[in-house]
């Protein structure tokens, strides 16, 4: 079992290659797609599950919940050049991540449209929303219908771009729920528009880990990342900051967050 900064100090800036490929022997998960009629949306709202292949009601599992960014839907990390399925698959093959339930919900909330239909103040709103979406009716559903282990100690969550910056936000607003927080190259606002510098911290309740991790070529929100990482120091919140060199706003970015997350969440420390 390693700690925080064990675990840090082995991290490279990026995944090892055979870790994005099938393997023969291995299996990649069995996914299912699941509507829900969203009171809060006000419509159908569709998330997909990827479950363990063993996947088994006499064994309780934990939850990872991972979103996409402005524009995507819950489909979107699941494309074969982001290879996540490959990612995870291997990592729980290799005893290197523990057999888990892996949530990929579609994270626009609004209840007055169906679809996101520009980046504005309009629809940063409906993705902020996902809070409610996510606690009130996705959680409930999943810990209803799936044989899941229940309590913030088996709950982890992620996101890339804007998913990134919702996972922040949720995470440093329900730490009661979620124990393992992480964001990928997480999009401007979270500081302007849901939580104040100073206030970006912990109360009581800390998580077991907060990952952060950024390109250097990101072309698409540059520093932002960073400034959330000083802020962090600034505000004494412990945190792994994964800087990759020649990581963009997309792939060479998020696989090796998923790839070093998953190691770390529900039973890489002690």
């Amino acid at each position: 079992m390693r700690n925080v900064t064990q675990f840090s100090e082995i991290m490279t800036e990026t995944e090892p290659f055979e870790a994005t490929l099938e393997h023969e022997g291995i299996s990649y998960g069995i996914l299912e797609k699941i509507t829900i009629d969203s009171q809060i949306c006000k419509r159908k709202k569709n998330f997909n599950v990827l479950l363990p292949v063993s996947y088994s009601t006499n064994k309780k599992y934990p939850v990872l919940y991972v979103l996409h960014g402005y524009w995507g839907n819950e489909d979107s990390l699941l494309g074969s050049g982001d290879a996540l399925r490959q990612i995870i698959g291997n990592a729980i093959a290799d005893g290197e991540a523990e057999d888990m339930i892996v949530i990929f919900p579609d994270i626009y909330a609004s209840d007055i449209q169906e679809k996101c239909d520009g980046l504005n103040p309009k629809n940063n709103r409906a993705y902020d929303n996902f809070i409610n979406l996510l606690t009130e009716e996705i959680m409930p559903f999943v810990n209803s219908h799936y044989s899941v282990k229940i309590g913030r100690e088996s709950t982890a969550i992620t996101g890339f771009s804007m998913g990134g910056r919702e996972s922040l936000n949720i995470g440093f607003s329900r730490p009661d729920l979620f124990g393992y927080v992480g964001a990928v190259a997480p999009a401007p606002g979270l500081m302007e528009d849901q939580i104040p510098p100073e206030y970006l911290k912990f109360d009581e309740i800390q998580p077991y880990v907060l990952f952060i991790s950024a390109g250097s070529e990101d072309s698409l929100i540059f520093s932002v990342p960073e400034e959330y990482h000083r802020q962090l120091e600034k505000n004494c919140v412990p945190h792994i900051w994964h800087y990759i060199q020649g990581g963009d706003h997309g792939g060479k970015t998020l696989r090796p967050h998923i790839y070093y997350y998953i190691r770390c969440i529900f039973k890489a420390f002690s």
